[in-house]
């Protein structure tokens, strides 16, 4: 029996340890687009929050069961679980649910016929967003505007130069104000959701930029770089996690030479200062607006 997962369902369900995992947020995991259709005998699925998102996920996982194929599904009431059943029978599809440990789950056997999966996929898939001129995809942070943080930074940043890094990328809107700078170097793009990645780099096509998909808390750095650019990302699964932010700081000063700075933006109420003091040797905050901070740290 051939098994995928999606996402990491939490221990009290089970989870297949054998599986093999699709999570466009996990490094390194396969692609569930690019599974083939009517191939797998069971698939397990962390739904995701995002309705668009959720409902796409959904539709590769159908697709690329067999039929007579297991999809147990399940997601927190509060994000997706509660609309699971609803979801599912608009793909004409008949299951068992129930509830378990704050979320709320589904069994069921692929049937022969299932309904509305191209439609479901085409809305999820990557597309160039109107109004933005850019590559992006539901469930890429921000995926269909300019986020208000990643705006006033970018307003705030002076002509970079040397080998720089931006951490936690997006689809690249940030990149493309840095690269303005002919005294720009090099830029590598970094982020956890594959998605942000390949978007980066449909929009982003200057030969001085590398990409990488990758948890930025593991990067390996040796102090080489001459700047870092950086909106660090304060949820974890929707819950709020001030200390993913405080790790792409110590990160950013870990990737710095003597005398690199860091741009950082971070939201007003986030409590980032000690963070930034313990490891940088000088911090200016150069802008305090529309519930923003943009931070300028010397290493």
């Amino acid at each position: 029996m051939n098994s995928l997962i999606y996402g990491r369902p939490p221990a009290v369900f089970d989870p297949p340890m054998s599986a093999q995992q699709t999570s466009p947020l996990i490094p390194g995991s396969m692609a569930l687009e690019d599974v083939a259709p009517a191939s797998v005998d069971e698939i397990t699925l962390y739904a995701p929050p995002g309705a668009i998102e959720r409902r796409y996920a959904l539709a590769l996982a159908l697709r690329a069961l067999k039929v007579g194929g297991k999809l147990d599904v399940m997601a927190p009431k509060d994000k997706g679980g509660s609309r699971l059943a609803k979801e599912l029978k608009g793909f004409g599809v008949t299951f068992a649910e129930e509830a378990k440990a704050h979320h709320r789950r589904a069994i069921l056997t692929r049937p022969e016929t299932v309904e509305g999966l191209d439609e479901a996929i085409a809305a999820g898939a990557p597309r160039v967003v109107a109004g933005l001129d850019a590559w992006s995809q539901p469930g890429v942070f921000a995926w269909d505007r300019i986020d208000n943080g990643t705006a006033l930074l970018a307003d705030a940043l002076p002509a970079l130069k040397g080998n720089g890094i931006d951490l936690g990328c997006g689809y690249g809107a940030l990149a493309t104000v840095v690269l303005r700078s002919a005294a720009v170097k090099s830029l590598k793009l970094v982020d956890l959701d594959r998605r942000a990645v390949d978007a980066a780099k449909k929009n982003v096509t200057d030969e001085r930029v590398s990409f990488d998909w990758a948890d930025v808390r593991l990067l390996e750095g040796e102090g080489t770089l001459d700047f870092v650019v950086s909106n660090p990302p304060f949820h974890d699964g929707g819950i709020e996690d001030k200390r993913l932010g405080q790790k792409f700081i110590r990160k950013s000063a870990e990737l710095l030479k003597k005398g690199g700075v860091a741009w950082i933006v971070a939201n007003r109420h986030l409590p980032y200062e000690n963070d930034l003091n313990e490891v940088f040797k000088r911090v200016n905050m150069v802008a305090d607006q529309n519930g923003f901070k943009i931070f300028e740290a010397v290493k």
